[in-house]
């Protein structure tokens, strides 16, 4: 796991929690990690909450109210979501491994990150959002570059998706409650692990890194 690290609380200073629980927190800096010990609060150790607000959409993407995620999935309502794809300055894609607490795709790799749109929030503000939440990674909306749009299908969960890119090096700080692990991998042998254990992924990653690679394929401007 890389060089070991002292145990080290990560909670904001005057933090507070109901009960605390133990947990880990990845720390990824380049091609290595290590673990460092938290803890972290009950209500966050499954990094959701069914009583969270989406916004209920239409076939075009146009609010017509707020819902608790429980009923926004159970009842698969369309709703908003965003993946990013953080390149590094090889060429290399980072990926997540979701946490076994997940509702949706537990245990399995997905986007560097990815996430829903809160009610009232847009796409661009939840994009920079995650990247902070789950990753640790805090980028100006400047360094976001939109790429696509796909429109909800069984593939997203129903989401309406926009797909964004940045660049960056690490180092990135996993938060335990959504993320299990965290690497970088080249494109080449990525396509070769999706071709040939499609179930470590996340269904909705490879339906949209599918769709990533047949835009970047046709361009110039971004590796497939």
């Amino acid at each position: 796991m890389g060089d070991s690290l002292e145990p080290a609380a990560l909670l904001g200073e005057g933090e507070t929690h109901h009960r605390d629980v133990m947990a880990w927190r990845l720390l990824v800096v380049g091609s290595h990690s290590a673990l460092i010990f938290m803890s972290i609060s009950d209500s966050q150790s499954s990094g959701q909450l069914p009583d969270e607000l989406f916004d209920v959409v239409d076939a075009a993407d146009r609010v017509l109210r707020a819902e608790r995620r429980a009923v926004v999935h159970r009842d698969k309502l369309l709703h908003r979501a965003v993946h990013v794809f953080v390149f590094n300055a090889a060429g290399q894609l980072f990926l997540q491994r979701r946490s076994l607490s997940k509702d949706s795709a537990p245990g399995k790799w997905v986007s560097s990150c990815s996430g829903h749109v809160n009610s009232g929030e847009c796409y661009d503000d939840a994009a920079q959002r995650e990247l902070r939440e789950e990753i640790g990674l805090a980028l100006p909306a400047s360094s976001l570059r939109p790429l696509f749009k796909e429109a909800p299908c069984k593939q997203t969960g129903y989401e309406f998706v926009w797909v964004y890119r940045c660049e960056a090096e690490g180092p990135f700080q996993l938060d335990p409650a959504e993320v299990i692990d965290g690497q970088w991998v080249a494109l080449d042998p990525l396509n070769a692990w999706i071709a040939q254990r499609p179930r470590d992924f996340a269904w909705s990653f490879t339906y949209l890194w599918d769709s990533y690679r047949q835009r970047a394929c046709g361009t110039d401007s971004a590796p497939c």
